[in-house]
């Protein structure tokens, strides 16, 4: 039997099987989003390239809400719909989740080159089975992970980059863009995805805005603006993280993902600065290490381990 596992963003939709336990790597295959009209589409040629293997599974990440065996995409028109799906592959389990509680679930089997250590946490420290994951990139929210007695774990979901920026964040902010720029940061997300990062050096330089990519290169070109605004965006990405230290408390971890928290990695001196600032309840960001996830594959393999 062969299970049937999805990785779809509003670009592109990565599938693979699993069988036995493990993904097997010969069959991961990308698929542009403009290419096909509907999600179906792209299973049904997936299946058919891969000689229609008996479907025993499917679980499929999805960069969008998902609410009572039904999903869309953010930024695609695109459906999902967990009976629909059961039809299509003869399936006799579905499961439709949100990409970044794919991401939670593939938290225990990250490791190797897939997975950095950007800040080392106290090996005596108290322990308590809980970890966040950070996703900065297209989007921005979180999920959290909770160990659960027999060594299985739960992923919840959440809402975080819709939620209003935290007063010390939005007054640092203030200071630095001034208050009619201040307006464009009117939440979380709008501050710390891509496009935030992206209206934080539009309002520094005085520029017109563009795509969070350019500013990285520039930044890794030597260009003094562009540093300037990384190194404000980590210091404001720092204070964040300490924030969610304390909602959640992931003294197992806190696993930055996406492409904008890729792009703060070597930045880390100026994070922890931020991470650290304030004495009162300092013992839980102290006592918090930081991973990095760089494994292409973790949302595969958090869909594999949903599914058990």
């Amino acid at each position: 039997m062969a299970i049937l596992l999805g990785d779809v963003g509003g670009t592109n939709a990565r599938l693979a099987i699993a069988r036995n336990g493990s993904i097997d790597r010969d069959t991961v295959t990308r698929f542009r989003g403009d290419d096909y009209l509907t999600f179906d589409d792209v299973v049904r040629q997936f299946l058919q390239e891969q000689d229609q293997p008996r479907i025993s599974a499917v679980c499929v990440a999805v960069a969008g809400p998902v609410s009572g065996g039904r999903a869309r995409l953010t930024n695609r028109n695109w459906d999902f719909d967990q009976d629909r799906l059961a039809r299509l592959t003869d399936a006799d389990h579905v499961r439709l989740i949100n990409d970044l509680t794919a991401m939670g679930y593939a938290t225990p089997v990250l490791g190797g080159d897939g997975l950095a250590t950007l800040r080392l946490a106290p090996a005596d420290r108290a322990r308590n089975g809980q970890a966040l994951v950070v996703n900065l990139g297209t989007g921005f929210n979180v999920c959290a992970v909770r160990s659960l007695p027999g060594g299985s774990i739960t992923a919840m979901e959440a809402e975080e980059g819709h939620t209003n920026l935290p007063a010390n964040i939005h007054q640092r902010l203030l200071e630095a863009v001034g208050p009619e720029a201040i307006k464009g940061f009117i939440s979380t997300e709008e501050a710390f995805a891509g496009r935030g990062l992206s209206r934080l050096h539009a309002a520094l330089t005085g520029t017109a805005p563009v795509r969070s990519e350019q500013i990285d290169a520039a930044a890794d070109a030597g260009d003094p603006a562009a540093n300037a605004t990384y190194d404000l965006f980590t210091e404001l990405v720092g204070l964040l993280c300490r924030e969610l230290a304390l909602r959640f408390m992931p003294l197992e971890g806190l696993f930055l993902a996406g492409s904008v928290g890729r792009s703060i990695a070597d930045r880390m001196d100026l994070f922890e600065k931020s991470f650290l600032a304030e004495p009162y309840m300092r013992h839980i960001p102290e006592n918090t290490p930081i991973f990095l996830i760089r494994d292409d594959m973790a949302a595969l393999h958090g869909c594999l381990a949903a599914l058990s």
